[in-house]
């Protein structure tokens, strides 16, 4: 009779720990700032139509470039697309070097399995 008193407490502490852990793990996964995914949905939208399914679209296309990439990575890349655009010098590093290729081949691999997945 004891150990089935003591069943309830042990039950309440192990799922506190479960749902601490997981809330972890999702903190992990959304690491993305909604400013950051606002700036992506706007930008999606005005690329493919400003209508209520483009909205859930693009919503579902951040969702997913943000489980494949972490914001770190997201922003390596972003900033390696707007600096490629730079002309001279500056630009041609952004567009020769091996680490901003890695960081945009992320990022397009990433969109194009979002476009799979949503659009």
């Amino acid at each position: 009779m004891a150990r089935a008193g003591m069943l309830g407490p042990i039950v309440a502490v192990s799922a506190v720990l479960a749902a601490t852990g997981m809330r972890a793990r999702a903190d992990e996964i959304n690491d993305y700032p909604t400013s950051a995914r606002a700036e992506y949905v706007f930008g999606c939208m005005k690329a493919n139509g400003e209508t209520r399914q483009t909205l859930d679209q693009c919503s579902c296309s951040v969702d997913v470039v943000a489980s494949l990439i972490p914001y770190e990575r997201y922003v390596t890349a972003e900033t390696v697309l707007s600096m490629s655009q730079v002309r001279g010098n500056l630009g041609t590093q952004f567009r020769s070097s091996e680490q901003a290729t890695s960081a945009l081949n992320d990022l397009r691999r990433a969109q194009a399995e979002a476009e799979v997945r949503c659009f």
